[in-house]
């Protein structure tokens, strides 16, 4: 097995992919599976088919998600490090809560772009057994988060944001309350750059040319006007109006370059206090931005009233 020391410490994949349990539990795996020049089992990751049995394999396995799949042209994530978003949102919840984990379906967790995939709130549900609600714009996607639901009698509250300027607003209502939200959001500005930049990930993995998107993606998934600066920045200029109802709010910062201007426009949001979390895997590096409006005091008992 390749290890992923790098994971967070409870990531169910830090020593790497298991094949023979995995194929033990799903069968349909070995057909993809293929040995890499050091002998090792593995598969093929330019083939989106065995990247989507392989996420099946695991959430099967490790989550005990009986079905799972999603329509073909739509973005196949990475488990291992969706996961740790996932672990260290738990983190960030214990600094509230007396260096303990709140565990337990009265942790809400809003999940912006939950996907067809409705990875965060599969993982995120199993480990920690928090209650989620999964947001996207595009009706397949959610239709197919429905079903996944549906199929393995799952209780994820899924709801449609109409208007694509908007990130909280219409979605969030006066009687919710939310521990965090969490997103990954559309870090390309135009679908051109998300093929360059598909191309420039193939050829330094040493795969040469690929007309493939890694993993696939709808256009709402890989891209937006402006990329991922201006849609964090106006989910930030938009949580201001839900200051009092999420304890953090949090979303991926894919370009380490683009944390500089995020820190003037929270700072010209006067949030309370933010936060960069770094997360690697392997050779990869990617973070998190968190952000609140609530003093010390009053986050822990945000987690502590909430607790019933």
């Amino acid at each position: 097995m390749a290890t992923k020391a790098q994971l967070h410490p409870r990531n169910q994949h830090s020593e790497g992919y298991d094949f023979l349990r995995l194929v033990a539990q799903t069968p349909e795996l070995e057909a993809f599976t293929i040995s890499n020049p050091r002998g090792q089992t593995t598969i093929d990751f330019q083939n989106a088919s065995a990247v989507r049995m392989l996420n099946r394999a695991l959430l099967k396995t490790h989550y005990n998600i009986d079905f799972w799949d999603i329509p073909s042209n739509y973005l196949c994530p990475p488990i291992p490090g969706r996961v740790d978003y996932i672990h260290y949102l738990a983190d960030l919840l214990a600094e509230s809560n007396n260096r303990n984990i709140p565990r337990g379906r009265h942790i809400k967790a809003l999940d912006i772009g939950t996907g067809a995939s409705l990875v965060y709130p599969l993982t995120g549900q199993n480990e920690y057994g928090w209650s989620f609600t999964g947001v996207d714009i595009d009706a397949g996607a959610l239709k197919s988060a429905k079903k996944i639901c549906e199929f393995n009698d799952l209780d994820i509250n899924l709801r449609r944001q109409d208007r694509p300027e908007n990130i909280f607003r219409g979605v969030i209502q006066a009687n919710d309350s939310f521990h965090f939200t969490m997103c990954n959001p559309p870090f390309h500005s135009s679908m051109e750059q998300a093929n360059k930049g598909t191309q420039r990930k193939w050829a330094s993995l040493g795969k040469g040319q690929s007309k493939k998107l890694n993993f696939g993606g709808q256009n709402a998934e890989l891209w937006c006007l402006g990329g991922e600066i201006k849609f964090i920045a106006r989910m930030v200029e938009q949580s201001v109006e839900f200051a009092d109802q999420c304890l953090w709010f949090t979303s991926l910062v894919s370009k380490k370059d683009n944390l500089q201007l995020l820190y003037r426009i929270l700072g010209k949001a006067r949030v309370a206090d933010f936060k960069v979390v770094e997360m690697a895997q392997g050779q990869k590096t990617s973070r998190f931005i968190a952000w609140t409006y609530m003093k010390k005091n009053q986050r822990s008992l945000f987690v502590n009233s909430s607790a019933t």
